[in-house]
């Protein structure tokens, strides 16, 4: 009798504050599905307080469920968004990071594909740089980076996000720019060479 196929899963894991990381996210979540035998598995993290005693509900009220560490462990890749914060990645992402030792410890993510995705305000508001601040404990965690070759056309003729580093939108002071076809292309495009590559490396 022949088993059932199982299906293995990418995990998009990111912050968003005004929905435009979020957004990048779906369309990285499209290209991962776009791979035979592969879906997108989306997770967030709680905003961070300055306040003690203010703590955010177990369940997000809209958008995807909180990530636990088991979705990292139990998935074959990642991808991870987070906004700019004065060139970095947002505090709420960084937060989960610094928790995630005890997965460092079992090298649970080492030999796992990666790649990374943002959205800034201006055009020059620190895209890259927070997408190498996001690779940094990837890195330790002995991740195999995944970004976007200029064989992507679309990285060529963008005019707004988009870098060999990963996949990025330029949001707008107000945040309400909607993504660009360029950018979805090579938010897309991004997703489905890490699923590509996370089948590879798990095959």
């Amino acid at each position: 009798m022949q088993k059932a196929r199982t299906t293995q899963e990418i995990l998009v894991l990111y912050y968003s504050h005004h929905g435009s990381v979020r957004d990048l996210a779906r369309h990285i979540a499209r290209g991962i599905e776009q791979t035979s035998g592969l879906t997108a598995r989306l997770r967030t993290v709680p905003k961070v307080s300055t306040v003690c005693e203010v703590t955010e509900a177990a369940i997000p009220d809209e958008g995807a469920p909180y990530v636990e560490a088991r979705d990292l462990e139990e998935c074959i890749g990642m991808a991870m968004g987070s906004p700019t914060r004065f060139g970095n990645m947002a505090a709420p992402l960084k937060y989960f990071l610094d928790s995630t030792s005890g997965l460092w410890l079992k090298g649970a993510l080492a030999g796992k594909p990666a790649a990374v995705f943002t959205s800034t305000a201006s055009m020059h508001g620190g895209q890259e740089s927070t997408l190498l601040s996001m690779m940094l404990p990837l890195l330790h965690h002995g991740m195999i980076f995944v970004g976007i070759p200029y064989t992507e056309a679309a990285l060529s003729a963008t005019r707004e996000g988009g870098t060999p580093y990963g996949a990025s939108h330029v949001s707008g002071s107000d945040g309400n720019t909607i993504v660009s076809e360029h950018e979805k292309q090579l938010a897309v495009a991004l997703g489905r060479r890490l699923a590509e590559t996370a089948k590879k490396l798990a095959s």
